[in-house]
C-alpha cells in the first residue's frame, strides 16, 4: 500500500527538466529563454553555447538536462527534438544589506530565478 505514482506533467512524446535556483533575475533569464523557444534542440545548445549573455550557461545545463531525459528516461529521438516550452519564473530572493555613511543601510536584494524546458519530439514531415 505505497504512495501513488505521480501523473506525468508533460505529453507523452516530451520530456522536462527545471532549473530551480539559477543566480540572476528572471527578466534577464527570459532574453536568453526567448533565444531558444520553438528552436531544434542542436540548434539551441549551439545558440547558448555562444551567447554573450551570462545566463546562457545555466540555461544550456538546463536543456542539456532535458535532451537527457528525453532520450534515457523517455526513448525518444535526439535528433527529432524541438524546444517546445522554455518557461521562467521567480524563485527565492537572497536579502543583504549594505552600510552606508550616518549609520544608515540599504537593501541589498539578490534574486534567484527558475527555468523549466520542456522538449517534444517531432515527425520529419
Amino acid at each position: 500500500m505505497g504512495k501513488q505514482v505521480a501523473p506525468r506533467r508533460v505529453g507523452e512524446k516530451e520530456a522536462l527538466s527545471v532549473g530551480t535556483t539559477i543566480r540572476g533575475s528572471a527578466q534577464k533569464l527570459n532574453l536568453v529563454a526567448a533565444l531558444i523557444r520553438g528552436k531544434k534542440a542542436e540548434e539551441a545548445m549551439n545558440i547558448l553555447a555562444f551567447s554573450t549573455k551570462a545566463m546562457a550557461v545555466d540555461a544550456r545545463k538546463v536543456l542539456a538536462s532535458a535532451i537527457a531525459n528525453a532520450e534515457n528516461n523517455h526513448n525518444l529521438d535526439v535528433d527529432a527534438l524541438v524546444v517546445a516550452e522554455a518557461s521562467v519564473g521567480k524563485s527565492v530572493t537572497m536579502k543583504r544589506f549594505h552600510t552606508r555613511g550616518r549609520g544608515k543601510s540599504t537593501w541589498i536584494l539578490k534574486p534567484f530565478s527558475r527555468l523549466r524546458i520542456v522538449v517534444r519530439e517531432v515527425e520529419e514531415a
